[in-house]
């Protein structure tokens, strides 16, 4: 789930399994999720950004936290969804290779109306300023706008899905399954 698009809890379970896997430490977990906390308030302030989302499928079938942090999570896509400066959809995985991108992907659009796109891996991120390589990207953005669900679908799927969704303790590993 994007950070923009996650609720606070949630996005402090993600930071909290970075914290046991020895990514980072608690300080840094802390301040992951204050620095969110700012970015999100971007989203409420007078003149808000445009933002347009698709998720891919898996991002709402993951099981984060718990029963009730995964409760909360529709009604944050759903107040997302309702703001005026905002799209969301979802891509469902029936899509199959037409999936535009294997990674995260964002593109910008700067007050000059200029391009610039941003992917971002687990290693590294990579801002791509080149004004002739961002309109591709773009154009698989629009296909993949074209291919998943419309909004009131993919907020519907979201709610289907993670009000059902809670993580049940794997018998083999310890490990959440994935029941949805």
């Amino acid at each position: 789930m994007p950070g923009l698009l996650q609720t606070l809890d949630y996005a402090r379970a993600i930071a909290a399994g970075a914290v046991r896997r020895g990514s980072i430490t608690q300080d840094q977990a802390e301040e992951r999720v204050a620095y969110l906390a700012l970015r999100q308030a971007n989203l409420r302030r007078e003149t808000p950004p445009s933002i347009h989302a698709v998720l891919d499928e898996s991002r709402i079938r993951r099981p984060v936290g718990g029963k009730s942090i995964m409760a909360a999570q529709p009604d944050e896509l759903a107040a997302f969804a309702r703001t005026p400066n905002t799209v969301l959809q979802v891509a469902p995985y029936a899509i199959g290779e037409e999936r535009a991108f294997d990674l995260p992907v964002n593109i910008i659009t700067l007050p000059d109306r200029s391009l610039m796109s941003y992917a971002e891996s687990a290693q590294q991120g990579h801002l791509e300023r080149d004004s002739g390589a961002v309109p591709p990207m773009l154009t698989a953005y629009y296909q993949l706008q074209a291919l998943a669900l419309s909004q009131a679908e993919s907020v519907a799927t979201a709610f289907g899905v993670l009000r059902t969704c809670v993580p049940q303790p794997q018998q083999s590993r310890g490990h959440p399954e994935r029941p949805c």
